[in-house]
């Protein structure tokens, strides 16, 4: 039989493992006595641990919430990958970061020296992509409310402030309360968004969460409704790409470009590639404007056909007329040519 203090470690972490234990399965897990399992389940209780009775045929018990939270058991793995997350939670924008590095210390404070040493050598660094728009916090108040009202299925009131024109998320005159049936909370591009069924509007929307105030109380409960396609990483890529049901960009074109297949495809992530020969291919690409395409296309730097359509090529003409003036300007002579 193992001491009592081994014991009660064990009995910790097999009562942190799953809701309810019968006491005969947990006397049979730790090979003792039924007897022994109470007197062990008395001790955690002592050491602040709200371990509760549970009714029923068999008996058993099961490790309740309490006010203050107790000593937490983590075996090695469990406590490297809290550590890891922690790390990682200033990249989040969920306004956690002060939290989140007090909370690493207190992890690391309580490590045995084997587990300090390897989240002292593991060091991340989190790089985001390179962007011109700003990544605003959100309050993690905003957050808690949000998935609050998620989770019990009650119509969310909140103020939404318009965008500025920055893009930080707040400018303008407020508009009215909106009225939702609030459905998912999903993080896009190192932001937070909130899927809802508008209820004024009578259709899906996606909220930013930086420009929500919620209001109190929340509003009656509602049954949830299905998302279109059933699947909320799908309704919100969808959602983001320019189309509201036909996944598809608004405006979409086709070039053959003189370069090989392999090389375009490493930097088309939701465009189509197809082989036409060693040195030719042809590239398939959707965008939300037909100049912002002609540009995206004209980054591969290679000759260039438009197969179509029509408004692909007037852009192009567009862009060759605007650089054309870019390059005419004062001192334009002076730069030199490129390889």
């Amino acid at each position: 039989m193992q001491k009592t203090s081994a014991r009660l470690l064990s009995l910790l972490s097999l009562l942190q493992s799953r809701r309810d234990w019968p006491g005969a399965l947990l006397a049979e897990r730790l090979g003792i006595s039924a007897r022994t399992v109470r007197r062990d389940v008395d001790r955690l209780r002592e050491l602040g641990y709200p371990v509760v009775a549970v009714k029923g045929p068999d008996g058993g018990y099961r490790l309740d919430a309490g006010t203050e939270l107790p000593p937490l058991l983590f075996d090695d793995e469990q406590a490297v990958a809290l550590a890891v997350a922690l790390r990682i939670a200033a990249t989040t924008g969920a306004g956690i970061e002060e939290g989140a590095v007090r909370a690493l210390n207190t992890v690391r404070q309580v490590m045995p020296a084997r587990l300090r040493h390897r989240v002292d050598t593991l060091h991340v660094t989190a790089v985001e992509r390179p962007t011109t728009r700003p990544n605003p916090q959100v309050d993690s108040g905003v957050l808690m409310a949000l998935t609050a009202a998620v989770h019990a299925c009650e119509v969310l009131r909140f103020d939404y402030a318009p965008a500025s024109p920055s893009g930080d998320g707040q400018g303008g005159t407020m508009t009215p309360p909106r009225r939702v049936q609030p459905h998912h909370l999903v993080t896009w591009g190192a932001r937070w968004y909130l899927v809802a069924w508008d209820l004024d509007r009578e259709d899906w929307r996606t909220f930013r969460a930086d420009r929500i105030t919620p209001r109190t109380p929340t509003g009656p409960r509602f049954v949830a409704r299905e998302l279109p396609g059933g699947d909320v990483a799908a309704f919100v890529a969808d959602r983001f790409q320019g189309s509201a049901g036909s996944g598809t960009w608004p405006c979409r074109g086709e070039v053959i470009l003189d370069l090989p297949a392999a090389v375009v495809s490493q930097y088309t992530n939701d465009g189509v590639v197809e082989e036409l020969g060693p040195d030719r291919c042809r590239l398939l690409l959707g965008s939300w404007s037909w100049a912002g395409l002609a540009a995206a296309i004209g980054r591969f730097d290679a000759d260039i056909e438009v197969v179509g359509p029509a408004e692909l090529k007037d852009a192009f003409a567009v862009l060759a007329r605007r650089y054309a003036r870019a390059a005419a300007d004062e001192g334009a002579d002076t730069v030199p040519a490129m390889p």
